[in-house]
């Protein structure tokens, strides 16, 4: 390691950051957000607020000849009182595109939710530092992808040669909203979660908006996303409004006419998929709400299961077969007025059969082999020749 002497610390700033919609000055670092403040003020869930705060996509690039690298963080773990511990965060390091190692902070703050009582204690920890060393002294792109799974505050940047802001690569830049599953959940990595593993096949720029259990059709999250740079977007739409029990089918057919009709005010013609929820047999066909297994959990698991009648569908309750049929109504209905919209049966990025093979461990999110599968099969129906978020895509709409 370079002698203390060597160092070069560089502030960090937005030049060198990627992957967020702000960032807000803390008393000791640089906080990411997902959501811009005026979003995050509209709604006082709790969930919400821890989700958009993991900076899942999030990256620090820059070039930089240095074969050391640290970064100072603070990060904020949740714990639930009861149930399994989660795994801590991991810092990818990609060299020019290539995975050239991983680190775990130390430290940090921690959160404890009790389920039952609905409190939480939060208590303060150290900051801690990523170490990467052994690199190549030629000059190279670093990207610091940032920990999908936990808050993350960023408080020092130190090399030991100069760092420049990363050389803009011209891709498109493309703006992905979903539930947890997008949010990379049961991921192995940051840059391992489906969509950036997508992203990185389909050779363009992520803006990841996959918010664990708030993909609600949020009208903030539309204006959000209406207001953000994009020159391809998708919607992954279905298993939050399900395991949440939020609305019925009365109620749904609306709301995504509106999300959509926002996205529209400020995308009137980019290339727009949606996307219905992968299999997920507990939800197939029984609606809401989602419940721990309780038998799971006495014995160390985390396991989910739906606890709604199915008979209730008929009262207009939602399941995710009932949602891909009417999201794929709904985008057929709008494109005969909108070319550039298009709809994407989730079963297609991981069905029946998948299941079989690849079974969810928790009966809800993918793990990191499934996240591959369906990062790669995404890649190849979203973005390979032909595909609607495709380069022809792209000049089409122009």
């Amino acid at each position: 390691m370079p002698d203390r002497n060597e160092w070069i610390t560089t502030p960090i700033g937005t030049d060198l950051l990627r992957g967020a919609a702000e960032y807000e000055r803390t008393e000791r670092g640089l906080l990411p957000h997902r959501l811009p403040a005026w979003a995050r003020a509209q709604c006082a869930d709790p969930q919400l607020a821890m989700a958009e705060s993991q900076p899942s996509g999030v990256r620090l690039v820059f070039r930089t000849d240095a074969t050391a690298v640290e970064l100072d963080v603070l990060a904020t773990r949740r714990v639930h009182a009861g149930m399994p511990p989660r795994p801590d965060g991991v810092h990818d390091l990609l060299v020019d595109g290539n995975l050239a190692g991983q680190a775990v902070a130390t430290g940090g703050d921690t959160v404890t939710v009790d389920l039952a009582t609905g409190t939480a204690e939060h208590r303060r920890g150290p900051v801690g530092t990523v170490t990467f060393s052994g690199l190549s002294a030629r000059t190279k792109e670093v990207e610091i992808w940032l920990p999908h799974n936990e808050t993350t505050e960023l408080v020092a940047l130190r090399t030991n040669a100069p760092v420049l802001p990363a050389q803009d690569r011209g891709q498109p830049v493309w703006l992905h909203h979903g539930s947890s599953i997008s949010h990379g959940s049961n991921a192995a990595s940051p840059s391992t979660t489906w969509p950036a593993l997508a992203a990185m096949l389909g050779g363009v720029e992520l803006l990841n908006l996959g918010l664990g259990g708030s993909a609600l059709l949020d009208p903030f999250t539309a204006r959000a996303m209406r207001d953000s740079h994009a020159d391809l977007i998708s919607v992954k739409i279905g298993i939050n409004l399900v395991n949440a029990d939020l609305m019925r089918l009365r109620a749904f057919s609306p709301a995504v006419h509106g999300f959509l009709d926002t996205i529209r005010e400020g995308h009137p013609t980019t290339p727009l998929l949606v996307v219905s929820a992968i299999h997920c047999p507990v939800q197939e066909d029984t609606p809401g709400p989602l419940a721990f297994d309780v038998g799971s959990l006495s014995a160390g698991k985390l396991r989910f299961r739906a606890t709604g009648d199915p008979s209730e569908r008929a009262a207009g309750k939602l399941t995710l077969t009932v949602i891909r049929d009417e999201l794929a109504g709904i985008v057929a209905q709008r494109a005969a007025d909108d070319p550039n919209l298009h709809y994407l049966d989730g079963l297609k990025l991981y069905g029946e059969k998948d299941f079989a093979e690849l079974p969810l461990p928790d009966e809800v999110h993918p793990d990191a082999a499934t996240h591959r599968l369906i990062g790669e099969r995404f890649a190849e129906i979203a973005f390979g020749e032909g595909g609607p978020l495709s380069v022809d895509s792209l000049r089409s709409e122009s």
